[in-house]
């Protein structure tokens, strides 16, 4: 089972270990799209500060971001589970792990990235500002740049569950086919439903953390619904690959 998660735009500043290097990180016949991905990103930041930051989406207070991103191949690293900070993997809560639940998590977990593509939980990876929608100079759009990589990186994962639950921003730049996604919806008293936008974070997060740390064995959709119930979750099979979460106000 692999559960897929979208990053976040706050990352973890700093880390123990030593700087980026492609070769160390899973699905290695993505690194040279890594490598010009990155190359694009360094360059940029490295030679126009200003036009990065507009690049980026960057606000004057987040002027120092361009100045990590410049210094990408310098960096000291962390494991990716930890680099990432924000409202997902505030739920998701790695830092409760007992060994035993972080060695499961780390199994079943991979982080959409627009920077590295797919990278797995444990996989070594410095601070960076980069977005799935943001535009490097001499590439065509992320999407663009990286979805046949993706596509032949992730193609012996056919057949077996993956529970996607990137936003779709990160699910364009290399869609898994066969992949299940979820919704999330906040029912009411009246029993009317609504889309959950930003906080569908939160509560994907609990759910990755649920599936992520179970000592079940999940190949399919029906153990998947069994153990998101068992833990208190309410979700529903809307089709063969899509899954409804379902919260109250």
């Amino acid at each position: 089972m692999r559960i897929l998660l979208s990053p976040s735009e706050t990352k973890s500043v700093g880390g123990s270990g030593g700087p980026l290097d492609l070769a160390e990180l899973s699905l290695t016949s993505l690194t040279e799209t890594r490598r010009t991905v990155a190359e694009a990103l360094v360059g940029m930041c490295t030679a126009d500060p200003v036009g990065a930051r507009a690049a980026l989406g960057l606000p004057d207070g987040l002027a120092e971001e361009v100045e990590l991103d410049a210094r990408l191949w310098t960096s000291p690293t962390a494991p990716a589970l930890t680099r990432y900070t924000g409202v997902l993997y505030d739920a998701l809560d790695q830092r409760t792990f007992t060994s035993a639940t972080r060695s499961r998590a780390e199994s079943r977990l991979w982080i959409g990235s627009a920077l590295f593509g797919l990278i797995a939980a444990a996989d070594p990876i410095p601070h960076y500002r980069l977005s799935a929608g943001a535009r490097l100079p001499g590439l065509g759009t992320l999407r663009a740049t990286w979805r046949p990589s993706l596509t032949e990186a992730t193609a012996h994962w056919a057949g077996s569950l993956v529970v996607d639950l990137r936003s779709g921003g990160y699910r364009q730049l290399g869609p898994v086919p066969g992949a299940v996604t979820v919704d999330v919806v906040t029912q009411y008293a009246d029993g009317t439903r609504k889309v959950v936008s930003h906080f569908s974070k939160f509560h994907k997060g609990l759910l990755a953390r649920t599936l992520a740390t179970s000592r079940a064995e999940m190949d399919d959709v029906a153990a998947v619904l069994r153990v998101a119930r068992r833990a208190g979750h309410t979700v529903e099979r809307t089709s063969e690959s899509v899954l409804t979460m379902v919260t109250r106000p």
